[in-house]
This record gives structure tokens, C-alpha cells and sequence, in this order.
């Protein structure tokens, strides 16, 4: 499957490892920093889930 017809998140997902890979940020640092992220975008979507 050609990257163009990947899902969204598969090409989010691809962008994001390549910026990381080219700016070398150490592995620990990554997946600390992508548990924020991921917490942070569970709160916002039972933020969402609760306002409809």
C-alpha cells in the first residue's frame, strides 16, 4: 500500500518517527514525551465525548 493511501493515522504516525529519527531524540525521551501526549489527548477526547 502506497503511503498516500494509508489512513491518517498511519501517515501521522510516519511523519512523526521520521521528525523524530532526524532530530536523533533519544528513545527513553520519545515514548515519555508520547505518554503525555497520549494522556493529554485522552482528556481531550472525554472532554469532547461529554460536551455532545
Amino acid at each position: 500500500m502506497a503511503l498516500e493511501q494509508a489512513p491518517d493515522e498511519v501517515k501521522l504516525a510516519v511523519d512523526l518517527i521520521m521528525l523524530l529519527e532526524q532530530h536523533q531524540i533519544p528513545t527513553a525521551t520519545v515514548l515519555a514525551a508520547l505518554e503525555i501526549v497520549r494522556q493529554d489527548y485522552l482528556r481531550k477526547q472525554e472532554a469532547d465525548s461529554a460536551s455532545c
